[in-house]
């Protein structure tokens, strides 16, 4: 048996300073904010990560760092939706990225901007105990799809997710079917609540459970989310339940108890690195 943490990270796609931060002195760029994001690896060491709005810049500033520090990462590319991972620890048996289409039938507009929405995933056995499991991660279409007035609205969103869901299961679902319906830990930027069409899916026809509620020894309630923009870092965290959440983390057939801890990582160093705290979960089997 092994004990493994498995994390997701919405590192926010932003190359370049920003003229607001500038203006104060800072510096939003990736050659800094990613030796911020190494600083998190290096407390965490998670042993699986799936990013979200991880850009080509970003992942070669950051893989550059984890070989001046001599850390066993190496680098799964998925576009904006990479997968770093201890090779020290793991073998990759096989691996599948999906972009989603930018139509989705019906509805007006794109639902995929700038590429970047989309599913990695990667069948891993564990060096150590033998285990066999898919790790995905995911980033989800963004737009608001149940009020009209609010400023992000767009007719078809909270359906576009829950079909981009679809795709993502029907890929996974075929890797399973390879590797004995090997257990699934599924992490992203969903831009959904827990009661959405879309994560409601998840578990009701899908058969996920929640990291939150599989969690045996421990489950943070809060939501991991703050106003770090261009425009100006945040300030703080924003209060808020974990059923609020854009970020989660979804289990499938995982072993009874083997979840241990459901987290997020929300250091005040971390206002001015990303809008998306990391989820992590503890895993052993």
């Amino acid at each position: 048996m092994s004990k493994l943490r498995l994390m997701g990270q919405n590192q926010w796609n932003y190359t370049n300073n920003a003229p607001a931060w500038e203006e104060r002195g800072l510096d939003c760029s990736s050659a800094v904010r990613m030796k911020g994001h190494l600083k998190i690896f290096k407390e965490l060491m998670p042993d699986i990560v799936g990013g979200q709005e991880v850009n080509k810049d970003m992942q070669l500033d950051l893989m550059l760092l984890f070989q001046e520090e001599k850390l066993p990462y190496t680098l799964i590319w998925g576009n904006m939706t990479p997968i770093f991972y201890r090779a020290d620890k793991f073998e990759l048996l096989a691996t599948e990225y999906l972009l989603y289409p930018k139509k989705f039938e019906d509805y007006e507009g794109t639902f995929n901007d700038a590429n970047s929405k989309a599913c990695n995933m990667g069948v891993f056995r564990c060096k150590e105990s033998g285990k066999v499991f898919i790790f995905a991660t995911t980033h989800l279409w963004w737009r608001n799809g149940s009020n009209p007035d609010y400023y992000s609205y767009q007719a078809g969103s909270d359906e576009a997710r829950r079909y981009q869901l679809q795709l993502a299961n029907a890929m996974i679902d075929k890797y399973r079917a390879m590797y004995d319906n090997c257990p699934v830990v599924f992490v992203g930027d969903m831009n959904a609540r827990t009661t959405s069409i879309a994560l409601q899916y998840m578990v009701n026809e899908a058969g996920y459970t929640h990291a939150h509620d599989a969690a045996v020894e421990y489950a943070t309630e809060e939501m991991g989310y703050c106003s770090c923009y261009p425009s100006a870092p945040a300030e703080k965290w924003i209060q808020g339940p974990y059923t609020n959440a854009d970020d989660h983390i979804f289990v499938k057939d995982c072993p009874a108890g083997s979840i241990k801890r459901f987290d997020r990582y929300m250091p005040d160093y971390y206002l001015v690195l990303s809008d998306h705290a990391p989820v992590w979960v503890d895993v052993e089997f």
